[in-house]
């Protein structure tokens, strides 16, 4: 069944099959509003559309293989309830002659009713993959799949619109056959040049398995400590350079290569081709990974307008905490306390400081059911690699620590290469601050949202005032208080004052 937008807003399972030129891929999801966790995550490597462009249908191999997984993802299917199954189906099966013949035959072995995706709506939901792991994404969002090449221009808050469909897959391109730089690049060149106008942009936001593994090896060719591939950034230049190691990379000197899928090595040099020459054409001067493309694009076009409109990475937060805290409303209460302190102090990421604000108020009680004696560490480890969307790796970073500080007071955080690397000395600061806040609100209140209401906390001049009403002064402004509220107190450089409540 495609899904259709509704009012349910309770977590639930969608489960989504995406039959590619180059991958099957069954992914099902566990989603909490505007949150979106894997459950499961399998694919085959089929290669449909490889024999397309010489024979004009899919792969006799191809077809065996996709057969073989789908069969299995339907047995699996049959484990994890599901209120949705999706199945799509994109280039290969849409341009084959016999793909008709090779849905009914999925039909009658599996029973899956499958989509077929035209051209444009595979451009589209590729963009809302985007804007569903990044809503703040501008610029171009680029989907190569084994067959085509899906360009879109995102525009904010607005539908996407204005896709094109060109056939610069891999397979469409030549591959697996050893790749002819000059004749491959005039092909590129020869499809990008009429539509390269409407798609300028200096923002290139790249989908697909292909351009995640460049993005793995530049992270080892920078030395890059956080192999995270969502929202990882490369500056145009350097996307090009590696673009041009791998394209002139036999498939020998590839395998040589950790972090590299082996079963890419034969279209790799293509994808990175067809990424050199679009930075070109395109004028880009900043690509951002997206590890969400089209599957997250349809579950995300079907969520209720409400659930659409939440930040992705507080949504995330919270939910991360449901699964594992104890108080689920602390997290805002935090968030509205906090705010007369953490408005007053300058931005460290501009207009997103009041988003990290509320994620990490979010993020208060992670550690609940951890033991004490490693909540600290084990909060910092969860929040870095967590697999939330909406954050900039600084952004994730900057979590991290906060939820660090948030459980211990020690001055030097785990995994420093990685922190010091991607966090400015100011911003790490600003963390040890509001992670040092978090606690102090939660001790004081001992994550009671009606106690911590109870009392208040704000800057004046040179100090870090926290008040208390007056029936409630002597139990919240105690010993503990005082201790907790003095390391948020220094964190900022100022001066601790607790004031009973007149």
């Amino acid at each position: 069944m495609w899904p259709r937008a509704d009012s349910r807003t309770e977590p639930r399972q969608a489960a989504v099959i995406d039959v590619g030129s180059n991958s099957v891929r069954l992914v099902i999801y566990r989603m909490d509003g505007r949150a979106l966790w894997t459950v499961l995550n399998e694919k085959a490597l089929a290669g449909l559309g490889r024999d397309l462009p010489t024979t004009g249908r899919l792969s006799a191999q191809g077809v065996e293989t996709a057969m073989a997984a789908l069969r299995r993802f339907r047995t699996l299917l049959d484990g994890w309830p599901s209120e949705d199954i999706i199945a799509a189906a994109t280039a290969a099966v849409r341009e084959a002659a016999d793909g008709a013949d090779f849905l009914r035959r999925v039909k009658a072995e599996t029973g899956l009713d499958v989509r077929v995706l035209s051209g444009p709506e595979e451009a589209r939901y590729a963009a809302l993959g985007v804007l569903a792991g990044d809503p703040s994404a501008r610029g171009v969002a680029a989907d190569l799949g084994g067959s085509s090449l899906e360009l879109i221009r995102l525009n904010g808050d607005a539908a996407p619109a204005d896709g094109a469909t060109l056939p610069l897959g891999p397979f469409a391109l030549g591959a697996p056959r050893p790749l002819d730089i000059d004749r491959t690049r005039r092909a590129i060149d020869g499809a990008l040049a009429p539509v390269a106008g409407r798609f300028a942009s200096r923002e290139f936001h790249a989908v697909g398995g292909a351009w995640r593994n460049l993005a793995l090896l530049h992270m080892q060719l920078a030395d890059y400590p956080l192999h995270v591939a969502h929202q990882y950034e490369i500056s145009g230049a350097d996307a090009v350079a590696v673009a041009r190691f791998v394209e002139r990379q036999s498939k020998s000197s590839l395998e040589r290569i950790q972090g590299v899928s082996k079963k890419r090595f034969d279209t790799l040099p293509y994808s990175a081709l067809v990424l050199d020459a679009l930075i070109e054409h395109l004028g880009v001067e900043r690509v951002v990974i997206s590890a969400y493309g089209v599957r997250e694009g349809i579950l995300l076009e079907a969520m209720p307008p409400e659930v659409r409109r939440q930040d992705p990475l507080i949504a995330g937060c919270e939910a991360l905490t449901t699964l594992r805290g104890l108080s689920p409303e602390i997290g805002g209460a935090l968030e509205a306390w906090l705010a007369p302190v953490f408005q007053r102090l300058t931005p460290m990421f501009g207009d997103r400081d009041p988003v990290l604000v509320a994620a990490a108020c979010r993020l208060a009680d992670l550690g609940a059911r951890l033991h004490p004696d490693h909540r600290a560490d084990l909060a910092f480890d969860q929040v870095l690699r967590a697999p939330i969307a909406g954050m900039t790796h600084a952004e994730r970073a900057f979590l991290a620590c906060t939820a660090f500080a948030r459980h211990t007071a020690a001055a030097v955080t785990p995994e420093p290469t990685v922190i010091n690397r991607i966090l400015s000395p100011d911003r790490r600061q600003r963390a040890k601050a509001l992670g040092a806040a978090i606690r102090l609100g939660c001790d004081l209140s001992g994550r009671n949202p009606r106690l911590l209401e109870q009392s208040a906390i704000s800057i004046a001049q040179d100090r870090l005032v926290v008040t208390a009403a007056p029936e409630w002064s002597d139990m919240l402004l105690g010993e503990q208080v005082a201790k907790r509220g003095g390391a948020v107190a220094q964190a900022l450089k100022l001066k601790l004052e607790l004031r009973p409540g007149a």
